[in-house]
Parts: C-alpha cells; sequence; structure tokens
C-alpha cells in the first residue's frame, strides 16, 4: 500500500479523471509530478515542517501539489476559492506559509492579495499570469522527477472556523514516517468503507475541505481511480456515476436535495447501481431526505460525525440507522462522552456537550486559549456540538456548536458578518444566524437594529447585504435581512439570538 508503490506498479492506470473535460493523469504522470513539486518546494528553501499555501479550483495540480508537499515534509493548506484577499491573505501569514500558489482563474483577487502579503512569502501562478507572480509551470518544469533525499511525510494544515470569528488552523503534529505510511486512523475508515485498488470514487465536492480532499487522497494510497467535477451538478453527478461506474462518493445532504428534486425522468435516467458506499457528512441531513436516498440507492448511504481536527469519528450504516433514524452513528475510534456545564458526565438520554477520548492530538495554530478550551480536566476534546447518546451508545446531535450556520455543508461563522454590519453608519446592533433552508439546510439571516426605523425597507435591507459582500464573500453575508426595534440582549451584553432564531423555525 502506498502511492509511490502504486504508480510504480501501475504507473499507466488512470489516477485522475476530471468529468467535465475528460482529462486524465495516470499514476505515473501523478506521482512524476509530486516529485517534482517535493524538489521545487526544497529548491524554494522549505524544509520538513515549514509550510505552504494554495487556492486552487479542482483540478489534476491539486493532487500533485498535495502530495509534494506530503513529500517533502510540509504543512500544506488548502484555501476556500471564496474567500477575499483580506480574508484570504489572515490565512496565508497565519499558517506561516513559505510559497503560495494561486490559480490564475482568480487572477483579480490574487493580484490585489499579493499586494498586502508579507513580501518574504514566494507568489506562484498556475495556468496564466497574475500580476506580482512567478509562473509555477515554467518554474516546476525543470525539477527532477526524483524523490528528495530527505523525503518525510508532511501533513494538512486546514482552517476551522472557531469562536473567536476567525477561522483556525488545526496543527496536527509530524510523525517523521514516510509519505507512503498511512495513519491507522485513516487507515480504520478506508477498510470501513470497503476501499480498494479497484475503488473508483466520485468527488463532487470543493477540494479545500477536508473531507473530499483526505478521501480523494486516500484514493491514491490504495491504488483506486478518483472522478472529479469542477462544480457540482445534480444531473452531471448522476451521469458521471453511470459512465464511470463509480463505486464510492461523498456527499453533503444539499447535493442529495438537489439530485431528488430532478424530474423523475431524469432521476431515474441514469444506472447508479454501481455505487457501493455513498458517504454523507459535513451537515445534519433531513430524515425524510436520508428515507427517499435509502429508498432510491439502496442500502449503500453511509453518515459519519468528525471534525478537521481528527478528534474522533461516529459511523453509520443505512441499515442501523433505519433502526435508529436521526443518529448519527457509535464511535469507530474515540470514545464519545456527554459532559455536562459542570464536567460531570451524563447518562443516556441526557442531553450535553460532546466530547471524545482516545482521539487524535491537535491544536488550534495560533490559538492556545482555544486550544485549551477544546480540552477538559480529563483530556477529552470536544468540537463544541451538543448531543446525547441512547442505550445502545449511538450519538444523536441536537444543536450547532456556538450557532455555527451550516449552509450547503459550508460552515459560517455568523460573528463575522455581524462584525461588519454594525460598523454601518445606519446600523445600532445586529444578529446573523441560519435559518432553515430546504435545499441548502440553512441560509444566512440577518436581523438588524437601525438607528432611525423610518430607514427600514427593501432597499436598506439590499444596502446591507451589498455592504457585507464588499467586506466578506458572499457564502458568509446574509441572504435576507429583516429589522427590529431592539435587540434582545442582557444587561451585560450577552444576545439572546435563541429567541431571535426560534421565530424562523416555529
Amino acid at each position: 500500500m502506498g502511492f509511490r508503490a502504486e504508480a510504480l506498479k501501475h504507473p499507466d492506470k488512470p489516477a485522475i479523471v476530471m468529468v467535465e473535460s475528460g482529462e486524465t493523469i495516470s499514476y505515473g504522470e501523478l506521482s512524476d509530478r509530486a516529485d517534482q513539486y517535493a524538489n521545487l518546494f526544497r529548491q524554494q528553501g522549505l524544509k520538513a515542517g515549514d509550510s505552504m499555501a494554495f487556492t486552487l479550483e479542482n483540478c489534476p495540480e491539486f493532487f500533485a501539489i498535495c502530495f509534494g508537499a506530503l513529500r517533502a515534509g510540509l504543512y500544506y493548506t488548502a484555501i476556500s476559492t471564496y474567500l477575499t484577499p483580506v480574508e484570504s491573505r489572515y490565512i496565508v501569514e497565519d499558517c506561516g506559509a513559505g510559497i503560495y500558489i494561486c490559480s490564475a482563474q482568480f487572477n483579480t483577487r490574487a493580484a490585489e492579495l499579493g499586494k498586502i502579503l508579507s513580501s518574504e512569502i514566494r507568489l506562484f501562478s498556475l495556468g496564466g499570469d497574475i500580476e506580482g507572480y512567478l509562473s509555477l509551470e515554467d518554474e516546476v518544469s525543470t525539477m527532477p522527477t526524483e524523490p528528495v533525499s530527505d523525503e518525510t511525510k508532511g501533513q494538512d494544515l486546514l482552517y476551522s472556523s472557531g469562536t473567536t470569528g476567525q477561522p483556525k488552523g488545526v496543527k496536527i503534529e509530524l510523525t517523521g514516517e514516510s509519505p507512503e505510511s498511512m495513519s491507522e486512523t485513516f487507515e480504520a475508515v478506508v477498510q470501513l468503507y470497503g476501499y480498494n485498488a479497484d475503488s473508483v470514487y466520485l468527488c463532487p465536492a470543493p477540494l479545500y475541505h477536508a473531507a473530499p480532499l483526505r478521501f480523494t487522497l486516500a484514493i491514491f494510497w490504495l491504488g483506486g481511480t478518483a472522478i472529479v467535477m469542477q462544480r457540482f451538478d445534480a444531473a452531471a453527478a448522476l451521469e458521471a456515476i453511470e459512465k464511470y461506474r463509480c463505486t464510492h462518493s461523498q456527499w453533503v445532504p444539499t447535493m442529495f436535495v438537489r439530485m431528488l428534486k430532478l424530474p423523475e425522468a431524469a432521476r431515474q435516467k441514469h444506472d447508479v447501481s454501481s455505487m457501493r458506499v455513498a458517504i454523507h457528512a459535513a451537515a445534519p441531513c433531513p430524515i425524510p431526505v436520508k428515507e427517499r436516498m435509502i429508498e432510491w440507492w439502496g442500502p449503500v448511504i453511509y453518515e459519519y460525525y468528525a471534525g478537521t481536527e481528527g478528534s474522533g469519528f461516529c459511523a453509520v450504516a443505512s441499515k442501523e440507522w433505519l433502526e435508529h433514524k436521526g443518529t448519527v452513528g457509535r464511535p469507530l475510534f474515540g470514545a464519545v462522552h456527554i459532559v455536562d456545564e459542570d464536567g460531570n458526565e451524563m447518562r443516556a438520554g441526557q442531553i450535553g456537550t460532546i466530547y471524545f477520548s482516545g482521539g487524535t492530538d491537535f491544536e488550534y495554530l495560533n490559538d492556545p486559549d482555544k486550544t485549551l478550551t477544546a480540552y477538559n480536566a480529563e483530556g477529552w476534546s470536544t468540537l463544541g456540538d451538543i448531543g446525547f447518546l441512547d442505550d445502545e451508545g449511538y450519538l444523536y446531535l441536537t444543536d450547532r456548536r456556538s450557532y455555527m450556520i451550516i449552509s450547503g455543508g459550508v460552515n459560517i461563522y455568523p460573528q463575522e458578518s455581524e462584525d461588519v454590519l454594525v460598523m454601518h453608519p445606519r446600523v445600532v446592533d445586529a444578529a446573523v444566524f441560519g435559518i432553515p433552508d430546504e435545499e441548502m439546510g440553512e441560509q444566512v439571516k440577518a436581523v438588524i437594529q437601525l438607528i432611525d426605523h423610518a430607514d427600514e425597507g427593501p432597499a436598506m435591507a439590499a444596502e446591507l447585504i451589498a455592504y457585507c459582500r464588499d467586506h466578506l464573500s458572499s457564502i458568509k453575508c446574509p441572504k435576507s435581512i429583516d429589522f427590529i426595534e431592539a435587540m434582545p440582549r442582557q444587561a451585560t451584553g450577552k444576545l439572546y439570538k435563541r429567541l431571535l432564531q426560534d421565530q424562523y423555525y416555529s
């Protein structure tokens, strides 16, 4: 088992197939590119334990860069393609990147970002020219396809939104192992889902998210083939399953909703019988949606609950779920504990904060206080979610972490947009939270208290939404705005956000 071993054994086997273009990259080609990137990183002065970052659309080079960083012993950070230059700057500099790579597809934002980044960070463009950037293709083409002499295993350093409102890097200590090794934790996960050299894995989601990235990379360690979509389209995904006889896939509930909303003829047009394992995570899936997917695709729907932090992993198959509807499963590794506000472990059926013991240790980069609060006195760690266990040890989620909004599988922390909106000259106070959305799971909603109530109305709502989008990526901004005369706050300043949010869930 191992990516290099598979490349040596089956150099001509397809490793990646891009759905839209049909572009195919073999194992030999992908491995050679990875070695060239590892050599480029060394030539640019990055050593094991250093960091690099990139902003790329789903493309073959995404994987070559990741494997190059892995073979060079680097931390690598994939950044959302939706972020503004200021938001991207925070992540690039916070992760300590010595190199930043950006697709020319985002050249306007990249050029602006390049002007505000530290001059010590070396900038490279992929797929075209960007002002202030060197051509990545020109630089990497001169690199050898031999392994670097001091090859050691790197690690992703991905960012997860946190309670401070700024995203935080989840840093896992490097092991010093060979890049060919897979962690025991992830090996157990891929075994659970039956990944092997015959697997054909469909990736319909952005690769900058932890789950799509990690699961797709795992395919190459096992010798399977990754079928990658540049962007999700419900009909195209079904067509890809039939065309490539996909055996495995991973989704967010929004994608299930969009496929279920296709006309009956479109849904039945394609043969999806090759699908053996369709995994979903990242957001709660409405029970009726999951019931319909199992009815349509059969008992191949698998769910898990985990985080970028890797502190624990719960999983449930279709048969178990139908017997425990709403559960996110039982722990595959790590033990689950439900803890009250005083730190006491609670009995089955009692709701409290979810903690894991026995999982991977992690830290939030450059935020020791946040790291400290993720652990309790027992050394157990939490993602901040609320839930309960039943008598058989199945876990159920009952609340979001600190009112985190999950829209289409993307975590959105409302404080960022609240902080922007309150700076508008006509705004006194702002509350942002998620409200039900049939397709996306949740959508971003804002309730605003204005200085002058006479200004309330559709025109002001549109102005505030545009104002927010001038400062943040659109996915973080409210889709709609309502107005309120006085925000429900305690004398201490604490906002009773639940009183606002509950009105939209009744």
